[in-house]
């Protein structure tokens, strides 16, 4: 589980990143990293940023803190959710340094960057939304690293069994929740609410008010022993039966007093996209015209799932190599995430590098060296570690192409961007793909077992 704040670094950015690379803190310095620029002179690259833009106000650099639940992670392992977290949020573009303390009983990041980045030279957006985007990053680092995350407030938390089913889109109480939104949304009335419920093939009890009526209403959804409670524990802030029936009356009320013109009807959902109706509940058996109508909808559903998708091997090999189109643009998009990362820094050092060149030259050629040097101080710090970094990287400076390196840098960007498109399409397909198989499954299954009993009958007869 992670906790994260942000806040704005205005006037003290040298004594900010003093502060985080504490050695007491940081196990002697051994869990510091940056990216595009110094952990020492930091706060010069930062300048030099922040010198390549207008209007930045007085906000140098945001101080982003990522705690964890004590005992949850190691010292490594925070660290590297930590950097993962700053490359994903910054994109490559932002220098920053990445610290982790170890000095308290829960383990936290500190993560300092610069206001401004180091491609476009535009400002850091600080807003709700990216605070958003920091949370929601977070959390999905600690769901990738086996983590706990925090849960929003008004929201009941899951079992770890929930939240898996939740994340294949088969969690019953995931399932029980969309379907009452759905309702609420489209409904009438209370009652309008309750008779949709049922329609979707939900038993109910506790739906009505007074004094002998249950304090709950409770659902029951097919393949449930149990009836679930429609109750704030369960499912958050404005679930019961009051707040529901609130809910639908203030939203009618709303409609009326400002109501909404559709100039087009809301499209159909196509049959291959709809999941078909469970006909052996018992309203479905009680009730000879539902269950044809049902029998009728399915037949529909499984016809125009048949339709688009093809056979039911045609769909296995539709899945299956969708599914490996976006497993293998997923790979090449991490891949490529990696190399433009180095290739971002040593882009960023290289037009640095030539940004202060003529200062080092100055400084060289000069008669009094200290004096010039006091002059120059940040531009030759720069160039110094500029010149270091690329060195590291094992680039030589007497061929060194800013130009050319920005071109690889956005034919990257490019490739990024189409693989990107390739993996949601694949993914969408392979989904499609799959509810199609699915629908043509279920609806062999409820005929085969039609005939079972239809045979049954039959033998039954004969025997009287």
């Amino acid at each position: 589980m992670a906790y994260t704040r942000i806040h704005a670094v205005k006037a003290t950015v040298q004594k900010a990143l003093k502060y985080i690379c504490n050695p007491e803190k940081t196990d002697g310095q051994i869990l510091i990293d940056s990216f595009a620029c110094g952990i020492e002179t930091a706060h010069y690259d930062f300048m030099d940023a922040l010198s390549k833009s207008s209007g930045v106000g007085n906000k140098q650099a945001f101080h982003l803190i990522q705690s964890f639940a004590p005992g949850e992670v190691d010292f490594d392992m925070a660290h590297q959710v930590g950097m993962e977290l700053a490359d994903k949020l910054l994109e490559n573009k932002y220098s920053y340094v990445i610290a982790t303390h170890i000095d308290k009983e829960h383990c936290h990041n500190h993560i300092i960057f610069c206001a401004v980045d180091n491609v476009e030279h535009k400002k850091y957006n600080d807003c709700k939304r990216t605070y958003r985007q920091i949370r929601n990053l977070s959390d999905e680092l600690c769901r990738e690293h086996g983590l706990s995350v925090i849960i929003l407030s008004g929201q009941k938390g899951k079992t770890h069994y929930e939240w898996q089913m939740a994340e294949a889109g088969t969690s019953w109480k995931a399932q029980m929740k969309s379907d009452m939104d759905n309702a609420i949304r489209d409904a009438h009335s209370y009652e309008d609410f309750i008779s949709q419920m049922q329609t979707k093939g939900y038993e109910v009890k506790g739906e009505t008010f007074g004094d002998n009526a249950l304090k709950y209403l409770s659902f029951s959804a097919s393949g449930q022993t149990r009836f679930t409670r429609v109750s704030e524990k369960n499912f958050g802030v404005g679930y019961t039966k009051e707040s529901i029936r609130e809910r639908i009356e203030k939203r009618i009320r709303a409609q009326e007093k400002f109501p909404v013109k559709k100039k087009f009807p809301f499209p159909k959902r196509p049959d291959a996209k709809r999941t078909l109706i469970d006909t052996d509940k018992e309203k479905f058996q009680e009730n000879g015209a539902l269950k044809h109508w049902a029998d009728i909808q399915n037949l529909k559903i499984a016809a125009a799932s048949y339709a688009e998708g093809g056979s039911v091997e045609e769909l296995k090999q539709k899945i299956l190599e969708r599914s490996a189109v976006a497993k293998e643009a997923r790979s090449a998009i991490v891949d490529l995430e990696h190399e433009m990362k180095a290739k971002a820094e040593i882009l960023k050092y290289a037009k640095q590098y030539m940004a202060n060149r003529k200062y080092q030259r100055g400084y060289e050629k000069a008669k009094d060296q200290d004096a010039y040097f006091r002059s120059h101080e940040t531009q030759i710090i720069l160039f110094g570690g500029a010149e270091n970094m690329l060195k590291r990287y094992g680039v030589k400076m007497a061929s060194l192409d800013v130009e050319k390196m920005q071109v690889e840098y956005d034919a990257m960007t490019a490739q990024k961007a189409k693989l990107k498109k390739t993996y949601q399409t694949a993914e969408k397909e392979a989904m499609e793909a799959d509810k199609q198989l699915k629908n043509i499954r279920q609806y062999l299954g409820i005929e085969k077992d039609k005939q079972e009993a239809t045979k049954q009958h039959k033998k039954q007869d004969m025997s009287l």
